[in-house]
């Protein structure tokens, strides 16, 4: 991704797209849209939707058209407006074929302690984003980073999306992002996540999407590299995670009031290192 600089004292880059790719026509929809706001904005903006989510609450719930399908609506996004893009992988099998297509390769964070996992898609993708498990402290982080480097890749990113907080609920905890950037690499916040209930309403997860910009704007205030959100044109009828993902047509406020703290913050500190 040599036209993205992350980390350091580069503006926060933005993560965001679908939960999962419902169809084409709506997964193109809200690709044009982020690619046309951050643009104005100046923003640097990576593209994200799943393929398969295979990490659902029930085995009834819509994950996703597959792999085959699903790669190839994001190979065609990506060819045709120029952007990159960034999907989970959750099995061995899928892992060559995805990086074929993905600029980033995300580790779910149910996998981030599966060893042989990390390496495989450390030794397969260009750019690895971690999700840090709901159930790791912010200084395990650092055996998994060394599970990745052992391959020769280092281009890696650490995305915080919330710490379990008893039963169906997470909490964030702002301590952990300046702990992780000490280890050098970039550092994500998932604000959509941060505010799931996982499992929260018996079939399916729950979520608070009311709070997703004070979550994001308290982040970027603490000092982030990046910005993970899911989003949708219509979130109560999204077929995945509609409850935490944010209207797309309340995007554009937040963003610019979110890179006007990140600009404050940027000046007072460069900690960490960025990358291309």
């Amino acid at each position: 991704m040599n036209d993205i600089v992350i980390g350091g004292a580069a503006p926060f880059v933005l993560i965001a797209g679908p939960c999962v790719i419902e169809d084409e026509e709506t997964t193109r929809k809200i690709a044009v849209f982020l690619k046309n706001i951050t643009g104005l904005l100046k923003l640097p903006f990576i593209f994200k939707a799943s393929y398969d989510k295979a990490n659902r609450t029930s085995i009834n719930s819509f994950r996703g058209p597959g792999i085959t399908k699903g790669l190839q609506i994001l190979a065609d996004i990506k060819k045709d407006l120029g952007i990159h893009v960034l999907s989970d992988v959750h099995r061995f099998e899928e892992i060559e074929q995805a990086a074929e297509v993905l600029d980033v390769v995300q580790v779910p964070a149910f996998l981030c302690r599966q060893t042989d996992f990390i390496i495989e898609v450390a030794r397969k993708a260009r750019v690895v984003n971690i999700k840090k498990g709901q159930f790791l402290a912010p200084w395990d982080v650092a055996n998994i980073l060394v599970k990745v480097t052992s391959t020769g890749n280092k281009n890696i990113m650490i995305t915080e999306r919330g710490t379990t907080f008893g039963y169906n609920n997470l909490v964030a905890d702002y301590r952990s992002i300046p702990i992780m950037r000490e280890t050098g690499y970039p550092v994500i916040f998932d604000a959509t996540h941060s505010v799931q209930l996982p499992g929260g309403m018996g079939t399916a997860s729950g979520g608070q999407n009311e709070m997703i910009p004070y979550l994001s704007r308290a982040a970027v205030a603490v000092g982030i590299d990046g910005l993970f959100l899911e989003v949708h044109p219509d979130p109560e009828s999204a077929k995945c995670d509609g409850p935490n993902s944010i209207r797309l047509d309340s995007l554009f406020e937040l963003l610019q009031m979110l890179m006007q703290i990140d600009m404050v913050i940027k000046r007072e500190t460069t900690i960490g290192k960025g990358y291309k």
